[in-house]
């Protein structure tokens, strides 16, 4: 009895022993962070993609105001986003030509940075550049999937691997833009997940390697913020209807398309209508002594939610979408003419 006694003594020490461990580590960590404060961005530059509208273009205007030298990467440069934001920022802010899924776009904006480098260096890159697609996996082509990932994956990755020695030499920051579908599976968000999700395990390696270089990687995972970007792409249940062949068509039929489509976009548009606490997430991990590794961005109650959700079983995280009136009405109509 006396045994049981003491090993029960031990298995209820070890946990308690962890936590304390875990807080020491935490006051350490920050303690020593607390040396490499950014208190302005005067002499350091910053990299920005996707910056022809929504998080990069407000993200590169808030940085050039705070006096980052900044490099604004846009797909369309001639654009009117990028010539907006020329426009309405000081002459530290540089519009850089920049499509992540190009090695030729990608050397060029490097040689570009190089050559105009501030006196500190490039303390930060933040892969913000994206697309939304929506569509069930059996509307997708291999086409749909590919264009998706090439951007929002191995965009960032190729972005990340030609600036990475920059940063490094500034024990800067590296910062990727994911969302809550990174971890967060449901209805017509396949290949979009599969981008994100992709991205989070190689922030999360980079992450590992990097704090031997002194080097900060964030992810920032928004949720429903398709009012206050327009990464949402617009489409019709007719664009869906006329890629699908004639076997989809008897399974997946015109109503039912209509109707998801109808709910998706109803759905994208109740979100936040500002980026406002996407920017000043986006802003702390540049600027912030203490960075976070992950900035979830969502209202109380979701983010609750959002946060248990990766600790659930799967069976009970797959029966959360039974409670939807919309997978109920889509189960009756599957099949039917």
């Amino acid at each position: 009895m006396n045994t049981i006694f003491f090993i029960g003594q031990i298995i209820g020490i070890v946990p308690i022993s962890a936590f304390v461990f875990f807080l020491v580590a935490k006051l350490v960590s920050a303690t020593c962070r607390s040396s490499s404060h950014v208190q302005d961005g005067y002499g350091s530059a910053v990299l920005i993609t996707g910056c022809d509208s929504g998080f990069g273009h407000q993200l590169a205007r808030c940085l050039d105001h705070k006096g980052f030298v900044v490099f604004a990467g846009c797909l369309c440069p001639e654009g009117a986003g990028a010539q907006s934001l020329a426009r309405q920022s000081s002459s530290n802010l540089k519009i850089l030509k920049l499509d992540v899924t190009s090695d030729e776009d990608v050397l060029q904006a490097k040689k570009m940075v190089q050559e105009n480098l501030p006196v500190k260096g490039l303390w930060a890159v933040v892969n913000n550049a994206g697309i939304s697609e929506w569509a069930e996996i059996e509307w997708s082509s291999m086409e749909d999937f590919q264009h998706v990932i090439n951007i929002n994956l191995f965009g960032s990755v190729r972005t990340s691997t030609a600036f990475l020695p920059l940063v490094r030499a500034a024990k800067g920051r590296m910062v990727y833009m994911s969302s809550i579908f990174a971890f967060f599976n449901c209805l017509n968000m396949g290949a979009y997940s599969v981008s994100k999700r992709g991205l989070e395990a190689f922030a999360d390696c980079l992450r590992v390697e990097m704090a031997s270089f002194g080097v900060k990687v964030s992810i920032v995972q928004p949720g429903n913020f398709g009012q206050a970007t327009n990464i949402l792409k617009m489409k019709t249940g007719l664009d869906i209807w006329e890629k699908l062949d004639d076997e989809r068509k008897q399974i997946f039929n015109r109503q039912y398309i209509e109707l998801a489509n109808e709910y998706f976009m109803s759905t994208c548009m109740s979100g936040f209508k500002d980026a406002d606490m996407v920017i000043d997430a986006m802003l702390h991990a540049v600027t912030s002594a203490q960075p976070k590794s992950r900035y979830l961005l969502a209202s109380a109650t979701d983010k609750f939610f959002f946060q248990l959700f990766p600790f659930l079983p799967t069976f009970l995280t797959d029966s959360v979408f039974s409670l939807s009136s919309m997978y109920a009405k889509r189960k009756e109509m599957l099949y039917t003419k």
